[in-house]
């Protein structure tokens, strides 16, 4: 196993655009898509699509071969990808009222895909509880830690709202804006480097995003 299938199958996975250099933090990157799951006005999970960069899904597209779309063969790398993704849970907090909101391990469905040149992994993130959407305001974001891997919503339309919802909710995406100082040292790491645990620096550079509903 070479060392980007290493990192890949490790739990770092990614896609997107990036003004950093090669050689400096993230070295993988995601473009991400998220729509709510809802159901008998619930929130019960986030439906989720991770883009992958070309660069970080060759190892699995080399791996997938000329493999029919839903075969073992992807079965069993999308087996290995998302064992990783749950090991980390779900690269993703949801937060209500100032606490989390718990997930349960098991995603109801997963599936590993190709997309042109690059690996598409889609996903259910189930919460462990129904949460009541009436008049409630929930916030989460999707991030990896180290921001080995950057995880962007490219377009704030990329975080979406499922028809039933659309009258009655608002969905927003706070993109943070770093200082100068905290660029400059994600930039000064490069891929053998790893910034202090308790830094968190990933999530300094986590987009935000906001569920509100009446």
């Amino acid at each position: 196993m070479n060392r980007k299938r290493a990192c890949l199958t490790g739990g770092l996975i990614l896609a997107g655009l990036s003004s950093f250099s090669l050689s400096a933090h993230p070295h993988s990157f995601i473009s991400l898509k998220t729509t709510p799951v809802i159901e008998q006005g619930q929130l019960t999970g986030l439906k989720m699509q991770w883009l992958m960069d070309e660069l970080t899904s060759a190892d699995l597209l080399y791996d997938a071969g000329d493999a029919k779309p839903g075969s073992p063969v992807w079965k069993k790398l999308a087996a290995e990808v998302m064992a990783n993704v749950l090991g980390q849970h779900y690269f993703t907090e949801i937060w209500q009222k100032g606490k989390k909101v718990k997930f349960t391990a098991q995603p109801p469905e997963y599936r590993l895909e190709r997309v042109g040149h690059q690996a598409m992994l889609s996903f259910v993130l189930p919460l462990a509880k129904p949460q009541p959407l009436q008049g409630a305001s929930f916030q989460f974001s999707t991030f990896d830690p180290s921001f080995y891997v950057d995880m962007t919503y490219i377009e704030d339309s990329d975080v979406s709202l499922p028809p039933e919802l659309a009258t009655r909710c608002h969905i927003s995406v706070l993109t943070p804006e770093p200082s100068e100082e905290m660029l400059d040292f994600a930039a000064s790491l490069d891929k053998d480097d790893a910034p202090p645990e308790d830094m968190a620096l990933g999530q300094q550079f986590a987009q935000k995003v906001t569920l509100q509903c009446q």
